[in-house]
């Protein structure tokens, strides 16, 4: 009497807990060893896809029929299907299990393998079901690129989305608000360039951002969340970018800030933050001998811990923190304006406002010259191509980088304001933070105060002899400093400049004439 295991297969979880297939296929294959006086040693079922032999249950079967050699002589299965959908790895199986002493064999489509012309047919009932998923993993390519075509995206929702069905059936995704939130916070901290992309996602993820750092960095890649759909190249067609059917979280503009950022293509100073409170200046602060940045650490005491900035190189310079940061926050205090002049920074500033008007009109025109050259460019690259004199290759990395810059520089061109309605309310509130600069840079959070750094030191800057210096200082807080320093010595308000008022003297009468 020979022995046999028995080999049950469906494709997924569905079939296998729902379907029933698999009480079908055991059904027919004890049926077949009972009328043909078969022993059934074992059952083994299995919900893997029959791709490749790289199924869990399967890896059991071998290991039991070279453990337990000859102790088996057939594996039984319903169809070919079932034992492989593709007939390499087939042939390579089915000679293994030969050399094992077991032959494979189909209950449904029975060969005799002995036989050379049977192997014509084993060859079609492997290749046919290979052909079936080829075809309709086509199509399925097929259907999801044009979908994506339409704008539509395809797959589980990134972070900052979920996944919704309409009710026609059709799934979309829509914007998750809370997770939104988050995914615009990370972006905009980016842009400020205050920290670097790890410190951020620290950050992020004491907000709640679940995702890990590979899945964040994805995230900042991913053009979906200003609303595109990348379509990759195919054939032929090149690869471009679609607009999306679902909502965008961020701006185009806020994005390729970002995409700049994280190619380097922004001045950066992204310090790497860890030590956060006792250390503000960090990344701003140079060393005063060698002019490298100065790093910071803290060094334990016998009681408390003593925190430094500190140089790395050789020179040994190092700080107190404590001291370093009262003294820049002397320093900040000289560009916070006089109360009295509140009017006068309000009146001047909204002048100036109304009288350049113009900038955003001529930004606009800078524009519009550049979006000019660079299609002249591609219209130049056209002309080459079709007389030969480039090819296909050539013009088409052309197209694509022409294509880049122009989509980047409409989408400034559509950011551009050129509104001249009132900003007295904006201009007002500012003025009123402005006024409270030093107390804003000492009761904020670490981000904020640092954002006031690289707001009034555009550079960094370094103490020499326990004098503030830096190379250069924001032009409104430098004018703020010089006005409040006129200021100091007027006490009755009377102009220092005298040269505007009159030279003469008053006549006789007047008053009494003195000797």
């Amino acid at each position: 009497m020979k022995t046999a295991d028995l080999y049950i297969r469906v494709s997924t979880d569905e079939q296998a807990d729902k379907g029933y297939s698999q009480r079908n296929q055991e059904e027919m294959l004890r049926k077949f060893c009972g009328l043909n006086d078969i022993q059934i040693r074992d059952v083994i079922y299995e919900d893997y896809s029959a791709k490749t032999f790289n199924r869990p249950q399967w890896k059991r079967i071998l290991l039991n029929l070279k453990r337990f050699k000859n102790k088996t002589d057939l594996v039984l299965f319903t169809k070919w299907d079932r034992f492989s959908r593709n007939a390499g790895d087939a042939y390579q199986m089915i000679n293994l299990l030969r050399k094992l002493g077991v032959e494979p064999q189909a209950i449904e489509q029975p060969l005799d393998l002995s036989i050379p012309e049977n192997k014509m047919m084993l060859a079609f009932y492997l290749a046919a079901p290979e052909v079936e998923n080829d075809r309709r993993a086509l199509n399925t390519m097929h259907g999801m690129r044009r979908a994506r075509k339409e704008g539509r995206y395809m797959g589980t929702a990134p972070f900052g989305y979920m996944n919704k069905t309409k009710d026609d059936g059709r799934k979309f995704i829509m914007i998750n608000e809370n997770q939104a939130i988050l995914v615009r916070w990370a972006f905009h901290e980016i842009a400020k360039q205050l920290f670097n992309t790890e410190s951020v996602y620290f950050l992020a993820k004491k907000k709640g951002i679940t995702l890990t750092k590979s899945g964040f960095w994805i995230m900042l890649k991913n053009p979906l969340y200003c609303g595109k759909i990348y379509v990759p190249k195919y054939k032929d067609e090149n690869s471009c970018f679609v607009t999306g059917q679902h909502d965008a979280i961020i701006s185009e503009d806020l994005f390729y800030k970002v995409q700049d950022v994280l190619e380097g293509r922004a001045r950066v100073y992204r310090p790497k933050v860890q030590t956060i409170e006792e250390f503000p200046l960090r990344g701003f602060f140079l060393c005063p001998k060698c002019s490298k940045k100065l790093t910071a650490s803290k060094c334990k005491g016998r009681s408390k811990y003593y925190y430094y900035y500190h140089c790395e190189n050789s020179c040994g310079y190092r700080i107190n923190s404590e001291n370093a940061n009262e003294m820049f926050i002397d320093n900040l205090k000289k560009f916070a304006p006089e109360p009295a002049v509140k009017k006068l920074y309000t009146s001047l500033i909204l002048e100036s406002y109304k009288n350049n008007t113009n900038a955003a009109k001529n930004e606009k025109g800078e524009l519009l010259t550049q979006i000019s050259n660079y299609e002249k460019r591609l219209s130049n690259a056209r002309e080459l191509l079709v007389t030969s004199q480039i090819d296909v290759d050539d013009y088409q990395k052309m197209k694509t980088e022409y294509g880049q810059i122009l989509n980047r520089l409409e989408i400034q061109l559509k950011n551009i304001s050129d509104d001249k309605q009132s900003i007295e309310g904006l201009l007002k509130m500012g003025i009123d933070r402005l006024m409270q600069v030093n107390f804003a840079y000492t009761n904020t959070n670490l981000s904020e105060a640092r954002e006031i750094i690289g707001l009034i030191y555009p550079e960094n800057f370094t103490f020499r002899n326990n004098h503030f210096q830096t190379a250069r200082v924001n032009e409104i807080a430098s004018r703020i400093y010089l006005i409040n320093n006129e200021l100091e010595d007027k006490k009755n308000g009377t102009k220092e400049d005298f040269s505007s008022l009159s030279r003469r003297v008053t006549s006789t009468g007047f008053k009494p004439v003195t000797s």
